[in-house]
């Protein structure tokens, strides 16, 4: 099922919309909607991507998680091994 849009009012500086028109002129995007929408998604996949870095920091300073990660590791010591001599 395609995904439904909706409309939505914004201002912005008369450069990036100059910007914006010439970019899709040359090809960059099928319109502007496309242009705008595709560069609003790399930029919260990009706030999710520093999200989750901010998270994986703060679980490297956590004891628990480390202690958690360490107990994982060592249960699967031996099956890792078992399957790196398999490899070779």
């Amino acid at each position: 099922m395609p995904s439904r849009t909706k409309k939505a009012t914004f201002n912005l500086h008369e450069e990036v919309l100059t910007a914006i028109d010439e970019a899709v002129s040359r090809g960059a995007a099928p319109s502007k909607n496309a242009f705008v929408e595709r560069a609003l998604t790399k930029e919260l996949e990009e706030l999710q991507r520093l999200e989750r870095k901010a998270l994986w920091e703060q679980a490297a300073r956590d004891p628990l998680f480390l202690k958690d990660v360490e107990e994982i590791e060592q249960a699967f010591m031996s099956a890792d091994a078992e399957t790196a001599r398999r490899i070779v």
